[in-house]
């Protein structure tokens, strides 16, 4: 758990979808970026995705995970949409490292899901911390979020963090609850 965020610095960042101002925070143990598209500060229903970091598919353009394909269509949404946050978290291998990511790799290829195929190689299912996501937004004053998400885990942490999530959506752009 952190127990304060701090904000380190902020500077302009062009991307294929779009201006955003790039913030990075610091909780003591890791940095973590927002990538903000329009002026989020104060509104409501502020199109948000919570991102971890992945070696394979944002470095190395791997075809074995989609979260290349979640950023972009992600930036996509909030162009769409006008305004809206991407957090990016350091999670690499859902929060058990890279080495983790790679000794389940076997574990996978034999047709077991990520968390299963790292439990099987003796890390943890899931190891990621969502609260700095939490403490970013409400520092950037976010009033509410439609989360673009199909992980249940972010959305309870962020609502117990004091977050509201007015609706979540999957990244292909379809309504997939409402809370």
């Amino acid at each position: 758990m952190t127990d304060m965020i701090v904000q380190m610095a902020e500077s302009k960042i062009k991307t294929k979808f779009g201006e955003y101002r790039e913030v990075l925070f610091y909780d003591g143990k890791s940095e973590s970026i927002a990538l903000v598209h329009g002026d989020v500060s104060g509104k409501d229903n502020v199109v948000t995705r919570v991102h971890s970091s992945c070696l394979y598919g944002h470095a190395f353009n791997s075809i074995e995970c989609d979260c290349r394909e979640q950023m972009e269509l992600s930036q996509q949404m909030i162009e769409k949409a006008g305004c809206g946050v991407i957090i990016w978290l350091e999670h690499e291998g859902k929060g058990n490292g890279h080495f983790a990511l790679m000794k389940s790799k076997d574990f996978k290829n034999r047709g077991m899901k990520q968390g299963d195929a790292y439990e099987a190689a003796g890390f943890s299912r899931d190891a990621r911390d969502f609260t700095p996501a939490a403490e970013i937004l409400k520092t950037l004053s976010v009033e509410s979020i439609i989360m673009l998400t199909d992980n249940p885990g972010k959305v309870s942490t962020l609502t117990a963090h004091g977050v509201k999530v007015s609706a979540v959506r999957a990244v292909d752009n379809t309504l997939s609850s409402e809370i």
